[in-house]
């Protein structure tokens, strides 16, 4: 059975373009693949803090050596690796914003990039542990920057994740939505055009 992990990240809780239109693709995923489980992670709703003494302590804290304050923290991160190993397709709502992805998505990408877990490093290099993933990045962005300098959003999202062993990742853009009704509506009928064909 196919399992789908949706990830929203936008900092909105209502109305954000990333989240609709994520929702929309895994929809059509489902129709794709029929009797596939689902599991959306909302990073806004659910939140996770930032790395700090006590998650950093935690996670290079030998297990034996780890207090039960410091096994609860490595707990949450077990079970949101488990979440993503889990997932055959990933659809991962990431909004622009000032240039670089939410501080939400950030935050849950510090709590699943364990060295040793979901990468390592080899006398090659580093290699990432999450292998056999499709995964879809639904990119909302007020401006339009795809192609140009200006979009640090993408390569780091790639970066980030073949960094993880994420390396078949289709983006679908929605650009423009800040830029009057009519960019908006070319940009959301664009990004659902590229829904359909995902």
């Amino acid at each position: 059975m196919t399992t789908i992990l949706q990830i929203n990240s936008a900092a909105r809780s209502q109305g954000a373009q990333s989240t609709l239109l994520a929702n929309e693709l895994t929809a059509k995923l489902q129709q794709s693949n029929p009797g596939a489980a689902v599991t959306v992670r909302d990073l806004q709703a659910d939140p996770l803090p930032h790395l700090d003494d006590a998650v950093l302590g935690a996670f290079f804290t030998p297990a034996e050596h780890r207090s039960p304050e410091q096994n609860a923290l490595v707990a949450k991160s077990d079970a949101l690796i488990a979440e993503l190993q889990a997932a055959d397709i990933i659809v991962l709502g990431a909004p622009m914003y000032n240039f670089g992805v939410s501080s939400q998505l950030k935050t849950y990408f510090d709590w699943i990039a364990r060295a040793g877990v979901t990468f390592r490093y080899t006398e090659n290099g580093p290699e990432g542990l999450v292998k056999g993933k499709k995964v879809h990045v639904v990119a909302a962005r007020g401006g339009k920057y795809a192609g140009t300098p200006n979009d640090t959003h993408t390569p780091y999202l790639r970066n980030f994740l073949g960094f993880l062993g994420m390396g078949d990742v289709n983006f679908i853009y929605a650009e423009g939505l800040n830029m009057g009704p009519d960019a908006a509506n070319a940009a959301l009928a664009g990004a659902r055009e590229a829904i359909a064909a995902a």
